[in-house]
């Protein structure tokens, strides 16, 4: 019994400490050889042995499934004249004897979505009893079985698990309380994965058409000198401009009516140059994003014919050729 308790911690430590995978899966498929240690208790008086053994499983769920399973073991008798079925006394103390106990589990897992997944099972079976060497229907008989105990899986990779079971297994006709350690490798094919959660998505570009900014500088009847109620301004289209560096602006330069066409040219290109110069030079933006253009006064936005109007016509306005934020 301390053996098979020793067992069952160890492995215990070993899955808490160690880092894997969460493997118990929908419609999935278990083979799991284990090897282990069998005690016989009451008074069946046969030697404790090594189990040797087979579970072949089927998850239902990720939480339920069902268990096949067969082990062998080897041990000897005990003592004389024990009772080992109906009407049947052995003096021979020492002789071999093979038990091969097989039977079906429900499983119950606690932690599916775990590497390490705790589980409690229970089922019925049988138990095989033959004398070794001897051949005869007098020496093979069955009992009817009940199982019930728990274990550990420990996914270690994507398809593999180590596991430890423990089970109190009672066998009826003289009824006995025996007790089944064991630890096993465990291949898990099949079944339906979890999905992958999806990946954020990338934020989508942000792309703002080709227009006119919010940038309108107005200018003294002529003068292309920049008022100081305007560097805000300016310094807010600077701080887009980097913020979005694939940007590009054109700065356009325009003037009232009064004044020759070829003067009103000259003097919306200085207005437009003075706006570009200020973003260069304050706020250290690239000339090559810059494009200053002069149209004298051949854009108006108001009429001419108006002090108010021609006021709004002396103005460097800024274009957006393109915006893409990323």
């Amino acid at each position: 019994m301390k053996k098979i308790i020793s067992l069952v911690v160890i492995l215990m430590v070993m899955c808490i400490v160690a880092t894997g995978y969460a493997q118990v899966r929908h419609g999935s498929f278990d083979v799991t050889p284990y090897i282990g240690f069998y005690k016989f208790e009451g008074n069946e008086d046969m030697d404790s042995s090594i189990a040797l053994g087979l579970r072949l499983g089927y998850n239902i769920t990720k939480y339920f499934g069902v268990e096949g399973y067969a082990h062998y073991v080897p041990t000897r008798i005990q003592s004389v004249g024990q009772n080992y079925y109906s009407g049947y006394w052995d003096p021979n103390t020492g002789q071999s004897m093979q038990a091969i106990g097989y039977g079906i589990e429900g499983v119950v897992n606690l932690l599916p979505d775990r590497s390490l997944v705790p589980f409690i099972a229970a089922g019925i079976g049988g138990i095989h009893y033959s004398r070794a060497n001897e051949d005869t229907t007098d020496n093979r008989y069955n009992k009817f079985a009940v199982s019930y105990g728990g274990g550990l899986k420990w996914f270690f990779a994507e398809n593999w698990a180590v596991r430890g079971d423990i089970r109190h297994i009672m066998n009826f006709d003289s009824f006995h309380n025996n007790l089944l350690g064991t630890i096993g490798l465990t291949y898990a094919f099949g079944g339906r994965r979890a999905a992958a959660p999806a990946p954020a998505p990338e934020p989508a570009a942000e792309a703002i058409e080709k227009g006119r900014t919010t940038l309108d500088v107005k200018f003294d009847f002529d003068k292309s000198v920049i008022k100081k109620g305007y560097y805000g301004d300016i310094d807010n289209l600077v701080s887009v401009m980097k913020e979005y560096p694939e940007t590009n602006v054109a700065l356009e330069g325009h003037t009232c009516s009064i004044g020759s066409d070829a003067y009103n040219k000259r003097l919306s290109q200085r207005r437009a140059d003075a706006v570009k110069s200020y973003m260069v030079e304050k706020g250290g933006i690239d000339a090559n994003r810059l494009n200053a253009i002069g149209y004298g006064e051949e854009r108006p936005i108001a009429s001419n014919d108006t002090e108010e109007g021609r006021m709004q016509n002396r103005r460097t306005e800024a274009v957006v050729e393109y915006l893409i934020k990323k």
